[in-house]
């Protein structure tokens, strides 16, 4: 079995430390300063590595607080003294394009020779009024994770997901007929940021959508999410998700899978390695998240990388973010350490045949999505917000039209400010 983006990106570290130190005359050369969050230290810090060892100018990394890299970014562009190249989260790259804190990089990205195989809804969420002000600097995809010894156990295939909903609802009845505390499914029911990304795929796969193209109207009065959420509900109000699930706001997003007692989870591609490394015992099956009749689509994560405006060195910054880009880079310090490719054309590369769980993620980010949005923080991440209260409000509540107009009424609120 494959490291995984965890243990991949640490052993690569390791690896890269030994041998491609800096030569003498890199290290006196011109420097540019790129700024991650540092959630994202695990895939950054083997590419700068690996950058500098091998070009004359240097990359200088500065990881930056999570909860703190959007004030710093505002005081940074004000003071200017800006980075010259920064990752920021695809779903806040909206905000940061209307407030004129990015360059518009439109001829230079589509100048690149795979432009077109760049993750289709990261260079969306790069877009803002038709100008583009990033491109994909890593990649997550939403899939589904499925224990395949309990589902032997309960007389299922072990190497058929299920496909519909339907099937899904009767594997997890199936799952939580073994007993033992075993339970059909589980989901992170008070994490509003975790239910974008493993719930809003279920609706899309079903036609459905949560916003406009353009962020500009609530949808959630579409039957699609009426559907998903009455969905959700049955499988609570049937007993086939563990009662922790009400309450979880996020701390057991993936360990809700790895105590064994879980047979299906929305997780992420990162979620194969590391179930992996914290319960080796679990043998784990992927599949797609499906529509209510078929089909399936994803959540679209990661960042997207730019070049802020006021940068000092345009040019190296450019040429940092084409080697990131490049076929050796994405195939070498991201498909061989677990990481998800940017780019679709590398999707099936020699380390994703290698284990077919990883082309399915993968794959999935082909038909990744996001909400666009200028608000999306207020609608989707705060715990206290709009998005969270809909679905702990209809999946645990059961009053789901009414949850659908007051979220439609807060939605639209919000939208408009």
């Amino acid at each position: 079995m494959k490291a995984g983006p965890i243990l991949g990106s640490a052993l690569l570290l390791l690896s890269l430390g030994a041998t491609l130190a800096p030569t003498p005359a890199a290290r006196a050369a011109t420097s540019i300063t790129f700024w991650v969050r540092s959630s994202e230290a695990s895939t950054a810090q083997p590419l700068v590595k690996a950058y500098n060892a091998t070009h004359a100018t240097q990359v200088v990394l500065n990881l930056i607080p999570d909860a703190q890299f959007a004030q710093k970014f505002s005081i940074a562009k004000a003071g200017g003294t800006v980075p010259d190249a920064a990752a920021v989260d695809l779903v806040t790259m909206p905000t940061y394009a209307a407030a004129g804190q990015m360059m518009d990089i439109t001829s230079w990205a589509h100048s690149l020779p795979h432009f077109a195989q760049l993750s289709p809804s990261h260079v969306r969420m790069s877009t803002y009024k038709g100008v583009l002000y990033g491109v994909p600097f890593d990649a997550e995809s939403s899939i589904l994770l499925y224990n395949k010894g309990i589902f032997q156990r309960a007389g299922l295939n072990p190497n058929q997901p299920p496909t519909n909903w339907a099937q899904m609802e009767a594997d997890a009845r199936k799952i939580t007929a073994l007993g033992n505390g075993i339970k059909g499914i589980y989901f992170s029911g008070s994490c509003a940021s975790c239910n974008a990304f493993e719930f809003t795929p279920l609706i899309w796969a079903d036609g459905g959508d949560v916003l406009n193209a353009d962020g500009t109207k609530a949808t959630l009065t579409s039957p699609a999410v009426k559907d998903a959420l009455s969905f959700y509900h049955r499988m609570w109000a049937e007993g086939l998700m563990p009662a922790g699930a009400q309450t979880d706001t996020g701390a057991n997003f993936v360990g809700g899978f790895t105590t064994g007692k879980v047979g299906m989870v929305a997780l992420g591609q990162f979620a194969i390695g590391l179930t992996a490394y914290l319960a080796p015992k679990i043998q784990v099956g992927v599949g797609y998240l499906p529509g209510k009749t078929g089909g399936w689509s994803s959540f679209a994560g990661g960042n997207v990388i730019g070049i802020p405006a006021g940068s000092a060195h345009v040019q190296e910054a450019k040429a940092f973010i084409a080697w990131i880009l490049s076929t050796g880079t994405q195939t070498k310090l991201f498909a061989q350490a677990g990481h998800i490719p940017v780019r679709t054309d590398l999707a099936a590369n020699v380390y994703s045949k290698n284990d077919p769980r990883y082309l399915v993620a993968n794959l999935a980010l082909t038909r990744g999505r996001n909400p666009y949005s200028l608000h999306y923080a207020a609608l989707f991440n705060d715990p206290n917000g709009p998005w969270g209260a809909l679905i702990h409000q209809a999946v645990f509540g059961g009053n789901i039209d009414q949850a659908i107009a007051t979220a439609q009424q807060s939605f639209t609120k919000i939208i408009n400010s």
